[in-house]
């Protein structure tokens, strides 16, 4: 290590700027230490600033920890065996050498439980634990997964998607995942997706170990994050015997990557046996619903469509009851009913036979019957009216004939050179059969 001062017993004459300068120099080389020790006397500044003296049986080091980084420092209770992570530093003004946390964390299974238990508290208080979960999506755009740098989680979820849906696209993103720097680490790869609208559902995964290098997972900041993400969030922390807090923020939790992996990556063969399923019905139901139409059509008769509705309006009418030669004139309002013809205007008979009724009717005689007469009428008005052939030429439709007069409902019923007679919402059209072919 190079340095000023002289390895023998020599004298080094320097100002005192330049000797707090050579310190801290010297100490920026040690970098990033870690530190266990005992809390004592910790107390928090007004202007954020959280000061306590780190101890042990044979030393005490003073520590500090900014207020940007405060909420890194909330085990800094007296008395409690925690380990620090930060950097040495000498502060020229006031000769003082420190140690400047960036995280500090309990120690002992029992303290990190204890830990542990304060955050879900406040996260529960808040709401958070029960929120509503939002759904796994079944073929997500794109997956994305916060991973360590271990090669093992990212193998493990290659190798499922390679099985399950080959090229599937997915995005890592490295962060570290246990130590000091590993809650930002992981809520900056939360962002980094948070922002991606090519990433539906974000899978954060790493291996197993120890409850401190799991603690990152149970931070308060992590947790709030994953909540905040707007898409699913799917952890996959240590193994099964291990829960951090994040699982109970999470979408879904998983005992490994691997299992993971398979919740979020769709399986390409299920996948197109059911697409191939659902296709198969749809073409099933449209295939029945054009038969069902095609028979409705063959059997259009224009000419005994409504020999049937006339029948029953004949015969409704010899259930009204009236005085007299009244028969006589209902009769003869039924056999105006008979003089529908096919060719004519069904809705313009039917009203002549309608008002002749209500002419034959003397006033006040029968008024409940004639109202329900006429109702019935009304009513056989708007059957005959959507039975029409004419109403159905009129949608494009046509009636084929034989020369004979037979409706042509197979293509077994006529031969080539046969004439055929055409029938169409405008008029008639003479045809000869060239060629037959079956459905």
């Amino acid at each position: 290590m190079d340095t000023l001062f002289d390895s023998g017993d020599s004298l080094t004459r320097l100002p005192l700027s330049k000797l707090c300068t050579e310190i801290a120099r010297n100490l920026a080389r040690i970098g990033r230490v870690v530190v266990e020790g005992e809390v004592v006397k910790p107390i928090t500044r007004p202007s954020g600033w959280t000061y306590f003296t780190l101890a042990d049986r044979a030393a005490r080091l003073p520590v500090s920890c900014p207020a940007e980084r405060a909420r890194r420092c909330i085990e800094a209770v007296h008395g409690a065996r925690v380990s620090v992570t930060g950097r040495m530093v000498f502060s020229a003004r006031n000769g003082q050498l420190h140690l400047e946390a960036e995280e500090v964390v309990p120690v002992g299974e029992g303290a990190i439980e204890a830990a542990i238990a304060r955050t879900r508290a406040i996260l529960a208080s808040e709401g958070l634990l029960d929120r509503p979960r939002r759904p796994i999506p079944v073929l997500p755009r794109g997956i994305g997964v916060v991973c360590g740098a271990e090669a093992a989680v990212r193998g493990d979820i290659e190798s499922v998607v390679a099985e399950r849906f080959p090229g599937y696209p997915i995005v890592f993103r490295q962060a570290t995942v246990s130590g000091a720097g590993a809650v930002e680490a992981i809520i900056g790869a939360l962002r980094y997706f948070a922002r991606r609208d090519d990433v539906e559902v974000v899978v954060v995964a790493r291996g197993g170990g120890d409850p401190a290098s799991l603690l990152p997972f149970s931070d308060e900041e992590v947790c709030r994050a994953m909540a905040a993400m707007p898409m699913a969030v799917v952890t996959a922390i240590g193994h099964e015997r291990d829960r951090p807090l994040c699982d109970e923020i999470s979408d879904l939790a998983c005992n490994t990557p691997s299992l993971a992996a398979i919740r979020v990556v769709p399986d390409e063969a299920a996948f197109r046996d059911a697409l191939n399923q659902v296709l198969a019905g749809a073409h099933a139901l449209l295939e029945s619903a054009l038969a069902f139409r095609e028979d409705l059509l063959d059997r259009v008769d224009p000419y005994g469509s409504f020999s049937g509705v006339a029948e029953r309006a004949g015969e409704r009418l010899n259930r009204v009851e009236l005085r007299g030669n009244l028969h006589l004139r209902m009769a003869g309002a039924r056999e105006r009913l008979g003089w529908v013809d096919p060719g004519g205007s069904v809705r313009s008979r039917m009203v002549v036979a309608t008002e002749t009724l209500g002419r034959l009717l003397p006033d006040g005689l029968l008024a409940g019957r004639e109202a329900a007469a006429a109702a019935f009428l009304g009513g056989l008005v708007a059957t005959l009216e959507a039975l029409s052939p004419e109403r159905v030429l009129e949608r494009g439709y046509a009636v084929v004939r034989s020369h004979a007069g037979a409706v042509v409902r197979s293509p077994a019923q006529v031969a080539v050179g046969d004439g055929l007679d055409i029938r169409v919402a405008a008029g008639r059209v003479d045809a000869v059969v060239t060629e037959t072919r079956g459905r």
